[in-house]
């Protein structure tokens, strides 16, 4: 069996407050060595998660970790909603609306151009941070806006 596990990211106001939820993979990571051998292996699915294989079962796991460990140095994602925007980043609020491109013309070259220029200006990171923020979530929109 794999699994993957992932980290609370601070998208949208909620109720509560998400450091009661927060719980840092590395310690889940401290706490399953503690059973289990795991071992850093290079697999990837192209996305986020760094992979470990349990020695004992052959099982992979996958840790997801925006806030303990930065992963936006192997992010090749962005994200297009079902209405039309383009986000670069889950961790910023750059967008680019692909609406007006596909609209303007038949043929698909303002839509390529609209693309590669939001690409360009793709974060070297992202801004999400548990306990440095206040009662306030790193970016406004919930999760469920831009889909995942």
């Amino acid at each position: 069996m794999d699994l993957t596990l992932i980290e609370t990211m601070p998208l949208g106001d909620i109720d509560g407050d998400r450091t009661e939820q927060f719980l840092p993979l590395s310690v889940v990571r401290d706490r399953l060595a503690r059973t289990w051998t795991l071992e850093d292996i290079p697999f990837t699915t192209g996305g986020p998660a760094r992979y470990v294989r349990v020695r004992e079962t052959g099982g992979r796991i996958g840790f997801i970790t925006p806030l303990t460990h930065n992963f936006c140095e192997t992010c090749n994602r962005v994200r297009v909603t079902c209405t039309g925007t383009l986000y670069m980043c889950l961790g910023q609020e750059d967008a680019t609306d692909l609406r007006a491109p596909l609209r303007s013309s038949e043929s698909d070259e303002p839509l390529y151009r609209a693309i590669e220029d939001a690409i360009s200006r793709k974060p070297k990171g992202h801004d999400f941070a548990i306990g440095r923020l206040a009662s306030t979530p790193a970016i406004g929109r919930h999760m469920s806006v831009t889909g995942g």
